[in-house]
């Protein structure tokens, strides 16, 4: 039987990357940051990130209570809830899920239960922000803590954003607000956003002719975006954007970091106009932690092996590596190999360790020998999801993550472009 993480952490805390895993998430609510776990050292932009809040009588719940309280509640509430669960998070409430996804893909899950009044976001802030723009005004969505923010979509926010729009626009001879087609009917510049960013970034991209993109549709969206545009601003994670353009063979020279604590993002105007994508300045903590070192090893110590990781991985890590992939590719990947096969995964602990568990007839295993899991996801325990399941049934709603038409109806426009634009 393979132990989940969570057990593995309990039961051997000098293997991680920090200590404090071992602990209860809600002894780091009241403090400022990410919790222990990847991003534990990322600065935190306030008030990105709000504190969490779980009632004592939670808190001192033994586990076993805990679980049936949760079966309980479902029980009762029935068709008018639905828990989604995202690929990274702990098995102790993955197990509770209605449906197991990405983002995106919990989000779209979620309009497939018309009936569900309230809907149960079990990951971070940002996908229950996605989840309500696509949801039904009646609908409601919950994350069961408020501190599962999401470091790398902290490093971009939207004063951060409108003001690199406005230099980049600048330099273009473009008007921020009303960019407009050149002679040859082409934008010089259009924004495209992560799902991985905050509602207010999928609207800025929304309002100014640009797109959302996913993992597995960022090459179908750059495409889409290089019909219309000489060049994209995208954010905000830089690993993404340069792994992908580059496999469409966009030379890495034509695509300069912007560094928003810089003028210009720290380049010259000559390189802004040579430009092709300038990618912001952003990482996922989680695969930034992968190296070449680690490949090397696991190749060493399992001749023949394979080796798949998440495209946020740094480009050095995806060229050595066999194949990169979205979440739900890496699992086709493994899916579609045979018993016997050893495969190093290079993503987060919870999947690759659930993986391994599916697949008892293979050795899988994590590139990173250190047990990290993401640490804003950690932050959601049973202990938070049973509390807001006996607050629904009570009839109240906490944690309620509400966006406000201002900010929804541009985003959707932006979303709505991402759904049209799939991978061939």
């Amino acid at each position: 039987m393979t132990l989940s993480v969570n057990d593995r952490i309990q039961l051997t805390p000098a293997k991680t990357c920090s200590p404090s895993l071992a602990a209860d998430p809600w002894k780091f609510d009241p403090v400022p940051g990410y919790g222990p776990g990847s991003s534990q050292a990322d600065p935190v932009p306030e008030p990105a990130v709000h504190p969490g809040q779980l009632p004592a009588a939670y808190r001192q719940m033994p586990e076993d209570e805990l679980h049936r309280r949760i079966l309980a509640a479902k029980a009762q509430l029935g068709d008018e809830l639905v828990i989604l669960g995202h690929f990274y998070q702990r098995d102790e409430v993955v197990q509770h899920a209605d449906f197991l996804g990405d983002s995106f893909q919990l989000a779209k899950a979620a309009l497939s239960r018309p009936e569900a009044r309230s809907i149960v976001f079990c990951g971070v802030h940002f996908m229950a922000e996605t989840a309500d723009i696509l949801s039904r005004g009646d609908q409601r969505v919950i994350l069961p803590n408020l501190a599962a923010g999401c470091s790398m979509a902290d490093m971009a926010d939207e004063d951060s954003v409108e003001s690199a729009w406005e230099e980049i626009c600048e330099v273009y001879g473009a008007d921020p607000q009303n960019v407009r087609p050149g002679a040859d009917g082409k934008l010089p510049v259009l924004p495209v956003t992560y799902m991985n960013s905050s509602a207010a970034l999928k609207a800025f991209c929304g309002r100014h002719g640009g797109i959302v993109c996913t993992s597995s549709n960022a090459e179908a969206v750059l495409e889409w975006a290089f019909e219309r545009a000489h060049r994209v601003l995208f954010f905000p994670d830089q690993h993404l954007g340069r792994n992908t353009a580059k496999a469409m063979g966009v030379p890495l020279e034509q695509m300069p970091i912007w560094n928003p604590r810089r003028p210009l993002g720290g380049n010259t105007e000559q390189q802004l106009v040579e430009a092709r994508v300038l990618l912001w300045h952003g990482f996922c903590s989680v695969h930034r932690r992968f190296t070449v070192a680690q490949i090397d090893q696991a190749r060493a110590e399992h001749p023949g092996c394979r080796v798949i990781v998440h495209p946020e991985c740094p480009m050095p890590v995806v060229d050595a590596a066999d194949a990169a992939g979205s979440t739900d590719a890496i699992r086709k990947y493994v899916a579609a190999s045979s018993p016997g096969e050893v495969i190093a995964i290079g993503t987060e602990i919870n999947l690759v360790n659930r993986l391994a568990a599916e697949y008892p007839d293979r050795t899988i295993f994590c590139l990173d020998p250190v047990i990290c899991p993401c640490s804003t996801m950690y932050r959601i325990h049973p202990g938070y999801l049973a509390w807001v399941l006996d607050e629904l049934v009570e009839g109240r709603a906490p944690n309620q993550i509400t966006v406000n038409a201002e900010v929804a109806e541009p985003a959707r426009v932006a979303l709505d472009r991402m759904l049209a634009a799939v991978p061939k």
